[in-house]
C-alpha cells in the first residue's frame, strides 16, 4: 500500500504533474483502477477519461469501476451514514453487505448493570459515526472467534448521572469476563430510542421487554 500525503505541493500539481511525476515516474504505475468519480490534480481537474488517454501516452492502462446501484440510485457512504443516523440497520446492512459494527476494548464501567441483573461490556464508541441513540438487537463477535447475541444501549444513558456515552451491550446466556478483550458489536436491528426511567424497576421491566423482542428479531435474521 502507498500512502501519498496530501499536502500544499501535492495540490498544486496540475493533471499532468501528477500522472508523470507521481504515478510514472516515482510509482512505477503500470495498471490503474479508480472509481467512476474519481478526480485528481489541480482543482481536481483531471477526470478518468484524461487518466485513460494518459495511460495511452505513458504506457500504463487504466480502469474505471462503473458504481453499485440498487433501485434507488449508486451505493455511497452518503446513503449508508444517513440510514445509520436514522437506525435504519436494514438499509445500512443491505448497503454495506453486513451489519454496521462497532469494535473496541471492554473496560470497565460503574458496574450498575450487575446489580439489576443486566450486566454489559462497556465499550467507548471512539471515532466511530454516531449511529442513532438507542437500544439495538446485536450480535458480538468475541476475540476467540464466538458469535454471542444480546442487546446494547447506544447512547449517553439518560436514567444514570453522569450523563456518559457508550456502547453497552448485555449478553444473553454469557457470564465470563471480558475485561480488556477487545470484541466487535453488530447492529441488527434498532428497537427502540433512549429513554429516562422514573425508577430502576421500570428500566428493569423495559429491559425485560428488549431482551425479548432482541432475542425474537435476531432469531428471525439469523
Amino acid at each position: 500500500m502507498l500512502v501519498i500525503r496530501f499536502d500544499a505541493t501535492l495540490a498544486a500539481l496540475s493533471p499532468e504533474e501528477f500522472v508523470a511525476g507521481m504515478l510514472v515516474d516515482r510509482f512505477g504505475a503500470e495498471r490503474l483502477v479508480t472509481g467512476f468519480d474519481f478526480t485528481f490534480g489541480r482543482s481536481r481537474a483531471g477526470t478518468t477519461a484524461l487518466l485513460v488517454e494518459s495511460g495511452r501516452r505513458h504506457g500504463f492502462s487504466a480502469e474505471v469501476v462503473l458504481p453499485v446501484a440498487d433501485t434507488d440510485g449508486p451505493v455511497s457512504s452518503t446513503r449508508i451514514r444517513k440510514a445509520l443516523i436514522a437506525g435504519d440497520c436494514n438499509v445500512a446492512t443491505t448497503l454495506l453487505s453486513r451489519p454496521f459494527a462497532i469494535e473496541g476494548r471492554v473496560i470497565h464501567g460503574d458496574k450498575l448493570g450487575r446489580t439489576i441483573g443486566y450486566p454489559t461490556a462497556n465499550v467507548m464508541l471512539g471515532d466511530y459515526l454516531r449511529p442513532r441513540y438507542g437500544i439495538y438487537a446485536v450480535r458480538a463477535r468475541l476475540n476467540d472467534g464466538r458469535i454471542i447475541d444480546g442487546v446494547a444501549n447506544l447512547g449517553i444513558r439518560p436514567t444514570f448521572d453522569p450523563p456518559k456515552e457508550l456502547l453497552e451491550t448485555y449478553l444473553f446466556d454469557f457470564s465470563e469476563n471480558l475485561y480488556d478483550r477487545t470484541i466487535e458489536v453488530e447492529l441488527v436491528s434498532f428497537l427502540r430510542p433512549e429513554a429516562k426511567f422514573d425508577s430502576l424497576d421500570a428500566l428493569v421491566a423495559q429491559m425485560d421487554a428488549d431482551c425479548e423482542e432482541a432475542r425474537a428479531r435476531l432469531h428471525a435474521a439469523a
